[in-house]
């Protein structure tokens, strides 16, 4: 290596320390400002669907992978997604604290990248050349604009959204990848074929053998951010953008050919995944609204959401978890009408200057890409916009954010660009102030509703739905019941709100209005499992059996993995006496969630009841392997044993239930008849006097009956 190589490998040195430290220093500052999101815990929006209740996460297993990489699970094909679940439940089991944790690590490491990709693009814009002249720094301009962008992106609370609502890890993970893959890709336009800018050095060794490497690494990468969330399938089009400009590889058709040609790998991909992401979505049964909205309403819902999204992150100060649907099947209203004009301006502007100044076009065409997939043409959900569908598409306008800062720093002097230093840290404080309100706004299902209603209060009736299920969750059912009223005066067919509220007069002893309620729901959903499944529930509380095992039948053959559905069913059957259909269902229970360990229990005691004690005593025993403090299955493993006449092992696991229960009464007075039988009298009287102390009528006469015995021998 010469002098002149060792310089140049100097600087780089010296350059790459610069970017490191910046890019870390933004990165701490976001993870300072996102730390009270660890006080949030899971919503009723998704969390649920995603982790609470999903049982396939609880177990990484060959099943996991199987349903994880073949299935729809609420409509979305992510498998990386559903594995980073299932490592965070594996890690913290159901504490919302890890759950959040990670997505604030991903968020973090998000705002490192864009930092680095900033300065990668902002070195572009400029062809600043690298002299190989170690005493050169990276140049002031591009660190405060690399920095004023990571910052805006890191804390912005645009952004609150895909990271304190644990469901949105998709976004913060697709983002992770999606990021990587652009940055391997400007390294890979280093080492690639094609021409480098005038005044670069030429890069160090086999460009070709490099380049294949960093293209290969780009790609799987993008592979990754696919199975992360489906929006990354804009990548192969902003990979193009950036070839245009600032990359300046296309200046021809010939050069679009060629550069489309190498894309041809990611096009293939982002094809296969839009495919599989309408199935998904149409399993789900969330593109019933595209059905209904005609394409004009549709494109005209899309250019105010074009807008909206940019005025969001000018002024930040209305944002709400949830935006409605407009009602309108055409809305015309001046806001709209706006719009319209606004982005039909803006693209025809940045179409006449595609010459000149390109870096307008550039962004415009990279922002309006990156939302393409979300803007609603092929409407999704019942949602107009969404803060989280800004988390990649808001990386242009803060690059030009931060281009912007420092342009204006740079021309400015003494007081005056002190004083724009003053104001551009005021403005950070009050986006880190704003940030920290909007996290508080998801700290519970209460906080997320509650805030939702407020900034629509006469046009979300789900909103109140699901409000009202929150209060119910927190015993709060008189005012459940009043939400639940709310929505159905906005929305008399929401068979959600029917249901729900059933379910909580069901919890009220209120049976035969809680029918009604779940005949309402059906008959406005016909299809709708959860009210046929609060229905089976019911009338099986009722003694109803019969009937309650039909409507479990409906759950089932609705969603043929329901494990609940399969629990309560079998529930139902053991009360009928029907023991052998209970043991399949309770069967279909263990090989839908294997680590449903009251599965195993409850059938541990069906084959008891059927007088098979060993084979009872071995299910009972897989339940505690499982669930080591679980009282239920010890107790009825001890009854097994004491049937069998194994009376010490039968009193080893009372004196266990008692050890983790000491008010279980039944367990003293079990015991104390083991230990009569033993010959123990002593041990017996102590137990017969614990249940007899703790009201049990059995106890408190034997106890006496012994006492007097041992008194009068």
């Amino acid at each position: 290596m010469d002098k002149n190589d060792k310089s140049i490998s100097g600087f780089a040195q010296h350059r790459m320390r610069y970017e490191l430290l910046l890019a870390a220093g933004v990165a701490c500052v976001t993870f300072l400002v996102y730390l009270p999101a660890l006080g949030n815990g899971f919503v009723n929006w998704d969390d649920n669907d995603y982790v609470l209740n999903n049982p396939y996460i609880w177990s990484l297993n060959a099943a996991f992978l199987k349903w994880a990489f073949w299935g729809f699970h609420a409509g979305n094909w992510h498998p990386l997604t559903w594995l980073s679940h299932a490592l965070d439940c594996a890690i913290w089991g159901l504490n919302p604290v890890g759950h959040h944790l990670t997505n604030i690590i991903l968020h973090v490491l998000n705002t490192f990248l864009v930092v680095l990709v900033a300065i990668r693009l902002m070195n572009f814009f400029s062809k600043r050349k690298e002299d190989g002249d170690s005493r050169f720094s990276p140049k002031p301009a591009t660190l405060i604009a690399a920095g004023m962008t990571g910052l805006l992106f890191g804390i912005h609370p645009v952004h609150v959204e895909s990271v304190a609502w644990v469901a949105e890890r998709k976004d913060v993970l697709c983002g992770f990848f999606f990021l990587l893959s652009i940055l391997t890709y400007l390294n890979y336009y280093r080492h690639s074929a094609f021409s480098v800018p005038a005044g670069w050095p030429a890069p160090a060794g086999d460009r070709g053998e490099t380049g294949q490497k960093r293209y290969c690494l780009s790609l799987c990468l993008f592979v990754l951010a696919l199975m992360s969330k489906p929006m990354a399938v804009s990548l192969p089009f902003v990979l193009l953008i950036l070839d245009w400009y600032p990359l300046e590889r296309i200046s021809s058709p010939r050069s679009l050919r060629s550069a489309f040609l190498e894309k041809a790998p990611f096009f293939a991909l982002s094809l296969m995944s839009s495919v599989v992401t309408f199935l998904a979505q149409r399993a789900g049964g969330t593109m019933g609204l595209m059905e209904t909205v005609p394409l004009g309403s549709r494109i005209v819902v899309a250019s105010r959401s074009l807008i909206a999204y940019l005025w969001q992150m000018l002024f930040p100060m209305k944002l709400s978890p949830s935006y409605p649907y407009p009602k309108d099947s055409l809305p015309l209203s001046p806001e709209y009408v706006v719009a319209i004009v606004l982005v039909g301006g803006i693209t025809i502007a940045c179409i006449a200057v595609a010459r000149t100044q390109k870096l307008w076009p550039s962004a415009w065409s990279y922002y309006v890409v990156t939302l393409l997939p979300v803007l609603g043409l092929v409407q999704v959900g019942g949602q107009a916009m969404a803060d989280r569908y800004t988390y990649l598409p808001s990386l242009a306008p803060f690059i030009l954010a931060g281009g912007a800062a420092a342009w204006g720093l740079k021309r400015m002097h003494g007081a005056l660009r002190g004083l724009g230093v003053v104001l551009g840290i005021l403005l950070l404080l009050v986006l880190a102030v704003v940030t920290s309100s909007q996290i508080r706004v998801w700290k519970n299902s209460v906080s997320l509703w509650t805030a939702v209603i407020q900034k629509e209060p006469t046009n979300a009736p789900r909103a109140y739905t699901n409000l009202g299920s929150a209060l119910s969750a927190e015993g709060r059912f008189s005012e459940a019941i009043d939400n639940f009223d709310k929505a159905l005066q906005l929305d008399p067919d929401d068979f959600l709100a029917y249901s729900n509220r059933g379910s909580v007069l069901e919890k009220t002893g209120r049976f035969s209005e809680a029918l009604a309620d779940f005949d309402r729901a059906i008959g406005r959903n016909p299809k709708g499992r959860i009210a046929y499944f609060n229905r089976g529930s019911t009338l099986a509380k009722m003694g109803k059996f019969e009937a309650a095992i039909m409507d479990f039948d409906r759950v089932i053959a609705l969603a043929p993995d329901d494990y609940l559905a399969y629990r309560s069913r079998a529930a139902a059957y053991e009360r009928i006496g029907e023991i052998d259909k209970a043991i399949s269902d309770l069967d279909r229970v263990i090989a839908i969630y294997p680590a449903y360990s009251e599965a195993y229990a409850r059938k541990g005691v069906l084959y008891g009841l059927k007088g098979f004690m060993d084979e009872a005593i071995r299910w009972l025993s897989r339940s505690i392997e499982m669930q080591p403090d679980f009282v239920y299955a010890y107790f009825n493993r001890a009854v097994a044993y004491s049937l069998l006449q194994r009376r010490r092992e039968a009193r080893e696991d009372f004196t266990r239930v008692i050890s983790l229960d000491p008010y279980f009464v039944e367990a003293y007075t079990k015991r104390g008849d083991l230990s009569l039988s033993m010959g123990d009298t002593v041990s017996a009287i102590s137990d017969f006097r614990r249940a007899c102390d703790l009201g049990n009528e059995y106890g408190c006469k034997i106890f006496q009956r012994l006492s007097a015995e041992k008194l009068f021998p």
